[in-house]
């Protein structure tokens, strides 16, 4: 009897409509033959189903099974692809565990570390990893700009503390944007960044693992035509060029792969995650990781898992049979 799969999408930051893009991804590689599979969509207090025939179905929340009338579909297994709150930061793991549903990612803890930028990576940093220079800012602080200057220098980033997709990110090149790009972050989520610059090659690499089995994608080199690797850079192909497998050397990409394995085990992550670094003079340097990556056609892990010549198809089945 095939198993009904939920892709939950949606959420309630800025990528709802990259969270929306990535469901569809996933619909598209998931086998049919082994699963009925439906997006679920959860955008505030409303979660609905849409099914087959484009009727909406609402979700009962006591048991997220899809409710129209006197039908009823009890989900099997949750891919989560929601890249923001609540999907990416814990709430909605917690959620699915208090209800015994099985889901695609890390859970509670390894998803709220991550999802907080600065946390994670001065986390990291305790056990060898090299990041940027950082400050972060709580609504009710503020920093004067020369603070900032003396701190971290200058061309800066400055961003929201959680979220992806670059938005309310800024690269600030002079003490007169400081103010104004800390206040754009802030429009976008109530804790905010300010990192270092760090000029070198931008990579990223994808890994899962499954009990003693162990994958490491190609790793994906990021070479934007923008100021940085910015939302319309990520989204617009011809933006950026993006080098799968990337063009350094192999001691570099071993040592890359060493690092996103370990940093796997140290979050105590699952399924499938990217861990994004620069590359200085040969030395690594973590940006962030990331526990629900973009799943469209285009995205970084669908290119990795062609790349390494899989089937994203089987790779989706196993992470999913894992949890039975």
């Amino acid at each position: 009897m095939k198993k009904n799969i939920a892709i939950v999408a949606g959420g309630d930051s800025s990528e709802v409509v990259v969270s929306v893009k990535s469901a569809k991804g996933i619909y598209s590689f998931l086998d049919k033959e082994k699963y009925n599979v439906y997006i679920v969509t959860i955008i505030g207090d409303e979660w609905q189903m849409e099914s087959e025939d484009g009727s909406m179905w609402s979700i009962d929340k006591n048991d997220f099974n899809a409710v129209n009338g006197d039908q009823r579909i009890k989900f099997d297994f949750a891919y989560i692809t929601i890249h923001g709150t609540p999907g990416e930061n814990g709430l909605l793991q917690g959620y699915f565990d208090l209800i015994r549903m099985p889901y695609s990612c890390c859970g509670v803890l390894a998803a709220a570390i991550t999802f907080n930028k600065f946390m994670c990576n001065q986390y990291l940093k305790g056990f060898g990893y090299n990041v940027a220079k950082s400050i972060m800012l709580r609504k009710a602080d503020s920093i004067a700009s020369g603070d900032v200057v003396e701190e971290v220098g200058l061309p800066c980033f400055i961003k929201p503390n959680v979220g992806g997709s670059s938005f309310g990110t800024t690269k600030v090149k002079s003490i007169e944007q400081i103010q104004s790009a800390i206040k754009a972050a802030f429009d976008e989520a109530p804790e905010v960044i300010i990192e270092s610059f760090m000029k070198g090659t931008e990579v990223t690499c994808g890994c899962y693992k499954i009990g003693d089995k162990e994958t490491i994608f190609p790793i994906t080199e990021v070479v934007s035509k923008n100021e940085f690797f910015d939302f319309e850079a990520k989204y617009n192909a011809d933006k950026v060029e993006e080098i799968t497998p990337a063009r350094i050397d192999e001691e570099t990409a071993g040592e890359i792969r060493k690092l996103t394995s370990l940093l796997y085990d140290i979050l105590g992550c699952k399924g499938i995650i990217r861990a994004d670094y620069i590359i200085i003079e040969g030395v690594p340097h973590l940006l962030e990781v990331n526990t629900t990556p973009g799943m469209t056609a285009t995205s970084f892990i669908p290119q990795q898992i062609r790349a390494a010549g899989l089937d994203i198809k089987d790779v989706l089945s196993e992470i999913i049979e894992a949890e039975f």
